[in-house]
């Protein structure tokens, strides 16, 4: 909620998030740093030495990425910084959708806290880009590791570093960026008054933590009311970016997802494109 009275950005109330997560399977497993490099880094660290569970917060950045080759600009106090580390026993053709499932976290924790509507101003652009009125505000960063490849049966995760980035309080961002991000506080009816960044925390993990049951439960991955939460997946026009070692690319109407969790793409060219890495745009 927007804070009553003056108070350091960068403080952080770290007692109070793992009291409200009690019931969560993050509680107990929270770090919280002033400044890190990455958060990103510290969990895949973490992950290579054994762990499986674990939260990472940090008030700073200094070299937070985004997707591909990508710089997430994160400077301190101003916005939520955030890795989780999970291994939950689900096969790696499920964990593809973490990217989509993390964003709907995310999206739903904004608007409780917030009190955005979801898809019509806290959208998601198809997979890990939140978007707040037509602005990004936010990203997701999924790196994961799989077991040993069995000898029958499917590949299973071995872990997934979910990395959430979201623009809380920056009043202003670097110019080649201004046009196209923004943060909460921006966006808010009374912008003048910032955010505590406590309180979004303990909603995207709670949230998280009801995303990763499903996973891991006998319900059915969330397939089809998937354009509830995104207005991109179906009947947008897009350009889809190539990879950052790609220097192509190509544009169409965006066609729902296929089983497996990709974007579908009725391109300009006549084809149907599946959609395997790089980022949608408007053309």
């Amino acid at each position: 909620m927007p804070a009553t009275g003056p108070f350091d950005l960068r403080a952080f109330d770290l007692r109070a998030v793992e009291q409200a997560i009690a019931n969560t399977e993050f509680a107990g497993h929270l770090q919280h740093f002033h400044a890190v490099a990455s958060t990103n880094g510290l969990a895949l660290d973490a992950a290579k030495a054994g762990a499986r569970h674990g939260v990472w917060i940090a008030g700073e950045q200094t070299a937070g990425r985004g997707r591909g080759s990508h710089i997430w600009h994160s400077p301190a106090g101003d916005g939520l910084y955030m890795t989780a580390l999970i291994a939950p026993a689900i096969p790696m053709q499920r964990a593809l959708g973490l990217s989509f499932t993390t964003a709907i976290a995310a999206q739903s924790a904004i608007a409780s806290v917030a009190g955005f509507r979801v898809r019509d101003q806290i959208d998601i652009r198809w997979p890990n880009d939140l978007l707040l009125n037509g602005k990004k505000c936010g990203g997701i960063l999924i790196e994961t590791s799989a077991q040993s490849v069995p000898i029958s049966g499917p590949a299973m995760l071995r872990y997934a570093v979910i990395g959430i980035g979201i623009n809380v309080n920056h009043a202003s961002f670097p110019p080649e960026i201004d046009a196209i991000a923004t943060s909460l506080r921006r966006e808010l009816p009374t912008p003048s008054k910032p955010l505590r960044r406590e309180p979004l925390a303990v909603a995207i993990l709670i949230a998280l933590d009801q995303e990763i049951r499903r996973l891991t439960s006998s319900l059915e991955p969330r397939t089809s009311d998937l354009t509830q939460y995104s207005s991109w997946i179906s009947g947008k026009r897009v350009r889809v970016e190539a990879r950052d070692d790609d220097p192509g690319g190509y544009t169409g109407i965006t066609a729902g997802l296929n089983p497996s969790g990709f974007l579908l793409v009725h391109g300009d060219d006549g084809q149907l494109h599946t959609v395997l890495s790089g980022g949608l745009r408007e053309p």
